[in-house]
C-alpha cells in the first residue's frame, strides 16, 4: 500500500526543484502539500501587510498548479504542531517532510516539532532548498562564521559549478512533476480568504498593478531577465530610472523561484556568465547567501548592532517622531529620498541602489535609529526578507558585519545627479517637480525663486522644503560617530 507523507510547505512555494516534495514522489509516496499559516510563531517578525499580499496570491497560484497536475493544496492555520497532527490523523500520514529555513524563531520551532514528531513515531526529514550553502557548510580557517563578505563568497564561489556546459548534477535543478496523486479523501482545508492575508482597506491597487505573485510569474521575469537585462546588468543595475535588475527578489522570497534555478538559467546563456557577464549579478545572489549565514550564526541582529559599540549610539530624540513620519511619507524634501519612499509605498518595492540612499539619510542624516527604518521596510516591502533587511540596514548604520563605515555619508544630491542624471525616476514618483529642470531637479531649494516660479513650485507648499541641512546634518552624525568610536 502506498505511504501517505504530509510535505509541509513554507517558503518554498513552488512546484520545480522542490527538494520535500521531490523526495516524497522519488519514494513512490502519496504527498499531501500543507501550508500552515502560523504568523504567531514567527513573532516578533510575523509577515508584514505586503508581504502578507503576496503570499496570498502565491498560494492561490500554487494551489492551481497542484490542481492541474491531479493534486491540491491543504491550509490550515494556527498551532503548527496541532495542525501537523491533525493532518496526520486525518490521512494516516507516516512522514513529514520540508524544506529548511533558518530565521532564529523558526529554526527553533521547527526543531521542537521534529523532535515531537518523532516521538509520535513519525520520520522527519528536512532538506535544503532555500539557499546554495546551508549556512554552517562555510566557515573560515579557524572554523569561525565569516564577517567580511569578500572572503565568504570566494569561498562560496570556489565550489559553484565550474563554467561550461552542461553542468554537473549537483547544480541542476529538479523538475517540477507532470502529475501528482489525488489528496486523500477527508482532509479538510480552510478557505484561503479565511487566512485574512488582504488589506481590508485597499490600498493594494499599486501592488496589483505592478506585481504577478507565484511560481509561473518567476519562471516568467527570469527568462525576462536572463533575455534583456543579464548581459547589460552591470551597467545599468544602478539606475532606478531603468529595468535594468532582475526584480526577482520577493519571488525568491517565498521560493517561487530557487537561487538554483537562477544559476541553471544564467549557465544556459553561455559557459562563461557566472564568472564572465554576469558576475556582478551572481554575486548578488552571493550577498543573499551571506545574509542568512550571519543570521543564523548572529540570531540577535534583528534588533541589536553587530558591533556592539552601537548600542550606545547618540541617535536624534528632538523631532524624531516627525522626522521618521516624513521619512516614511517621502516628504522630506531630498527628492531622490522622496521618490524611492514613495516607490515603496506605492509598488511594495524599492530600487537597490535607492534603498541605500534613503537607508543612509534615515540613519546619518536624520539620525534616526536604524531598527525603525527595517521596521517599516518590514512592513512595506513584497521582498522583506529577514536575513536581507537586518544586513542591509546594519550595512547602511555601519554597525553591522562588512558594513559601509558609519563616517561614510551619501550625499543624496550627489547620488542623484549621478545615477539618475535626467531626473527621470523623480519626476515619476515626484510629479509636482516634473517641471523644474534637470540642474535643479535633485536640490530645488539651491533653485533661483524665478526658477522655482517657472516650474511652478512653492517650497513648503507645493513640495516640502529639505526636513535638514544636508551639510549640518553630516557633521552631526560624524560627531556622533566619534563618540561611538571612543568606546574602543
Amino acid at each position: 500500500m502506498t505511504e501517505t507523507v504530509i510535505v509541509w510547505l513554507r517558503r518554498d512555494l513552488r512546484l520545480a526543484d522542490h527538494p520535500a516534495l521531490h523526495l516524497a514522489l522519488a519514494r513512490g509516496e502519496r504527498p499531501v502539500p500543507l501550508y500552515i499559516h502560523a504568523p504567531l510563531e514567527e513573532s516578533p517578525w510575523a509577515p508584514g501587510a505586503a508581504s502578507r499580499w503576496w503570499l496570498h496570491h502565491s498560494l492561490a497560484s500554487l494551489d492551481l498548479g497542484l490542481r492541474a497536475r491531479g493534486g491540491g493544496l491543504v491550509l490550515g492555520r494556527g498551532d503548527s504542531l496541532a495542525t501537523l497532527r491533525a493532518v496526520v490523523r486525518a490521512t494516516g500520514a507516516q512522514a513529514v517532510y520540508w524544506n529548511r529555513l533558518y530565521d532564529p524563531a523558526l529554526t527553533a520551532r521547527d526543531s521542537r516539532i521534529k523532535q515531537a514528531l518523532r516521538a509520535d513515531g513519525l520520520r522527519c526529514e528536512s532538506l535544503k532548498a532555500h539557499l546554495l550553502y546551508e549556512p554552517w557548510e562555510l566557515a573560515t580557517g579557524a572554523a569561525e562564521p565569516y564577517r567580511v563578505f569578500t572572503a565568504f563568497w570566494r569561498k562560496a564561489a570556489a565550489g559553484l559549478a565550474a563554467p561550461g556546459p552542461p553542468p554537473p548534477p549537483p547544480l541542476a535543478p529538479l523538475p517540477a512533476p507532470e502529475a501528482l496523486p489525488a489528496l486523500p479523501s477527508g482532509v479538510a482545508s480552510v478557505p484561503l480568504d479565511s487566512l485574512g492575508l488582504l488589506p481590508r482597506i485597499p490600498w493594494d491597487g499599486g501592488l496589483t498593478a505592478t506585481w504577478t505573485p507565484g511560481e509561473p510569474a518567476a519562471l516568467t521575469r527570469l527568462e525576462q531577465f536572463l533575455a534583456q537585462a543579464a548581459s547589460t546588468y552591470a551597467q545599468r543595475r544602478d539606475l532606478p530610472s531603468v529595468a535594468g535588475t532582475s526584480r526577482l527578489s520577493p519571488h525568491l522570497h517565498l521560493g517561487e523561484i530557487s537561487a538554483r534555478q537562477v544559476l541553471w538559467g544564467l549557465m544556459r546563456c553561455g559557459p562563461d556568465m557566472l564568472t564572465g557577464i554576469a558576475e556582478p549579478f551572481v554575486r548578488e545572489l552571493g550577498w543573499r547567501e551571506f545574509a542568512h549565514h550571519l543570521l543564523y550564526h548572529f540570531p540577535r541582529t534583528p534588533e541589536e548592532p553587530l558591533d556592539g559599540r552601537f548600542a550606545a549610539f547618540p541617535w536624534r530624540t528632538e523631532r524624531a517622531d516627525a522626522l521618521l513620519c516624513a521619512w516614511q511619507r517621502g516628504h522630506t524634501g531630498i527628492p531622490l529620498v522622496d521618490a524611492g519612499m514613495r516607490e515603496l509605498w506605492h509598488t511594495g518595492w524599492m530600487h537597490n541602489r535607492v534603498r541605500m540612499v534613503v537607508a543612509a539619510f534615515l540613519t546619518k542624516h536624520l539620525r534616526l535609529p536604524w531598527q525603525a527604518g527595517a521596521r517599516w521596510f518590514w512592513d512595506t516591502l513584497v521582498d522583506a526578507d529577514l536575513a536581507a533587511n537586518t544586513l542591509g540596514w546594519q550595512w547602511s548604520a555601519g554597525c553591522g558585519a562588512d558594513a559601509a563605515p558609519y563616517f561614510r555619508i551619501f550625499n543624496p544630491v550627489r547620488q542623484g545627479e549621478r545615477f539618475d542624471p535626467r531626473g527621470d525616476y523623480v519626476r515619476r514618483w515626484c510629479p509636482e517637480l516634473a517641471a523644474l529642470a534637470d540642474r535643479w531637479i535633485h536640490q530645488p531649494w539651491a533653485a533661483p525663486a524665478q526658477v522655482l516660479e517657472g516650474a511652478g513650485i512653492r517650497l513648503g507648499q507645493d513640495y516640502p522644503a529639505p526636513v535638514v541641512d544636508l551639510a549640518q546634518s553630516r557633521q552631526e552624525a560624524l560627531a556622533a560617530w566619534s563618540q561611538v568610536k571612543a568606546l574602543g
